[in-house]
């Protein structure tokens, strides 16, 4: 029992950093870009240093290894997309955009994996829809920020939806490390070309600052191969029910963090409170209602015939 509570606590606080992540976003002074590129590099190295610890083979198929890269480069423009919300709104804001991410996986899913339409997502997506239309409504200012952090959502339901398919060939570690590894290349390859067009003649700014330092290692050691590692070590104890339903609690950590930390500029109208509500409702009923589901679904045992 007591083992089971330490779990049950330790997966509350990998979404409490999972919820962290767009307040770094905003203590981090490197543009979202550069950011990444830091990120996604340290975090390599992380997860390298793991496989090595772990012993585990580094050897898969070219084709499998090419797959995995470009599944990174997704990676990539998630997180870039997800750190522009968080500059251009509040932290709050950013987090009821990414709140989305369940509507998105249910509009994909069926599209990717060839599964059928299932009634009550489509219920739940329109719920969504309406908080959204809250929080819109209430943050008027902010819309780009929460526009852009509805595509991250969606670009991350993608990822996850892709991944779900590929974690059943490689260990997740290995997985991890050539995605963030992809992440990494894409966005290096993709310098020159952002220093071109889009730093306005400001040039690149790759080295941090001296606390960005601290912060960018809290990102890359804690927020993503800590969490990473041990979320894969508690989802082999826990059901998947109970990680994914508190994996959904993400956005109402980040957003209580926000208030703490930064105060005033993250204290929203009451409108964007319910709007907020209703996503999140919408968004913990999923996993209650997926339960539901397969439990239907399951044919009734058959009793022996005595």
């Amino acid at each position: 029992m007591l083992l089971v509570l330490k779990d049950y606590l330790r997966l509350h606080f990998l979404v409490l950093l999972w919820g962290f992540t767009a307040i770094l976003g905003k203590l981090i002074s490197l543009p979202p870009v550069e950011l990444v590129f830091w990120r996604t590099f340290l975090a390599t190295v992380g997860l390298a240093a793991l496989l090595v610890i772990r012993k585990q083979s580094w050897n898969i198929k070219p084709a499998d290894v090419l797959r995995l890269l470009s599944v990174g480069v997704l990676v990539a423009i998630h997180w870039i997309t997800f750190f522009l919300a968080a500059r251009l709104s509040s932290v709050s804001v950013c987090l009821a955009g990414m709140a989305t991410l369940a509507l998105w996986a249910s509009l994909l899913e069926p599209l990717v994996l060839w599964r059928r339409v299932r009634i009550y997502e489509v219920g739940l997506g329109l719920l969504t829809m309406v908080g959204l239309y809250l929080v819109s409504q209430a943050e008027l200012d902010q819309l780009l920020g929460l526009g852009v952090a509805i595509i991250s959502a969606g670009l991350s339901a993608l990822f996850s939806v892709l991944n779900s398919k590929l974690v059943k060939q490689h260990s997740p570690l290995r997985l991890t490390f050539y995605e963030m590894l992809g992440a990494c290349l894409a966005i290096a390859l993709f310098l020159p070309v952002y220093k071109q067009y889009f730093t306005a003649g400001a040039g690149l700014h790759l080295v941090p600052a001296t606390l960005d330092w601290v912060w960018l290692f809290v990102l890359s050691g804690a927020c993503t191969v800590y969490a990473f590692s041990s979320s894969v070590e508690l989802m082999k104890r826990l059901s998947a029910f109970v990680v994914n339903l508190t994996i959904n609690l993400e956005p109402v950590y980040g957003i209580i963090l926000a208030v703490l930390i930064f105060g005033a500029q993250e204290k929203m109208s009451l409108n964007f409170y319910l709007g907020t509500l209703v996503i999140l409702f919408s968004v913990l009923v999923h996993p209650v209602l997926d339960q539901w589901n397969q439990r239907r679904r399951k044919p009734a045992p058959v009793e022996a015939v005595l």
